[in-house]
């Protein structure tokens, strides 16, 4: 559990003030936009499939982007808006601290997907509700383009799949092949949009 956690409410409230939330542009995509933002996060549990059945698995590690992971990150954010998607941010005194992303694409057959590949909060604003913020815009995002699921491939760690499990997503009907290639132990996951 984080210190942001165990904030008196005065204090959250206070706090909620102070975050504000927006769609992003293109052009304001850039590695200066991330300076405040820190994606450390130490894994120690994770979800793993084995023999048909979902198990917790010890797979102590750290989560972290360099330089690189923050230029490749901001090529396919801008890309998502350059195409039609929605990247949707929040800021806490002007700082981004949590961003979400949408591609515009439809795919999945009769499942009606739509990737959110992105959603991330700074490790310093975790528990704040952040989070749940950004997932239920991109959720009416998607559902506003005509799309009855969205498609998340999500990081296996323990707390990340609780994120999700609250947030009402459920294992995949149909997974798509390309991120099961690109991340073999990430959870693939739908949430119905209705």
């Amino acid at each position: 559990m984080n210190d942001q956690s165990k904030m008196p409410c005065q204090d959250l409230k206070e706090d909620e003030k102070r975050i504000h939330y927006r769609e992003l542009r293109a052009d304001e995509i850039c590695r200066e936009l991330f300076a405040s933002f820190v994606r450390h996060q130490v894994v120690t549990k994770c979800r793993r499939r084995e023999n048909g059945e979902w198990t917790v698995k010890d797979d102590p590690f750290i989560d972290d982007w360099t330089e690189a992971d923050y230029h490749t990150l901001t090529a396919c954010l801008k890309n998502t808006v350059l195409t039609g998607g929605f990247v949707y941010a929040a800021f806490y005194d002007g700082k981004l601290k949590g961003f979400t992303s949408v591609e515009s694409t439809l795919f999945g057959g009769e499942q009606n997907y739509l990737d959110l590949t992105s959603i991330h909060v700074s490790e310093d604003m975790r528990g704040r509700g952040i989070g749940a913020a950004l997932f239920l815009a991109a959720k009416q995002w998607a559902k506003n383009q005509g799309a009855g699921k969205l498609y998340i491939s999500a990081h296996s760690a323990v707390e990340s799949q609780n994120f999700y499990q609250k947030m009402g997503c459920v294992e995949a009907e149909v997974y798509e092949q390309k991120h099961v290639e690109a991340e073999p132990y990430d959870c693939q996951l739908e949430c119905r949009l209705n």
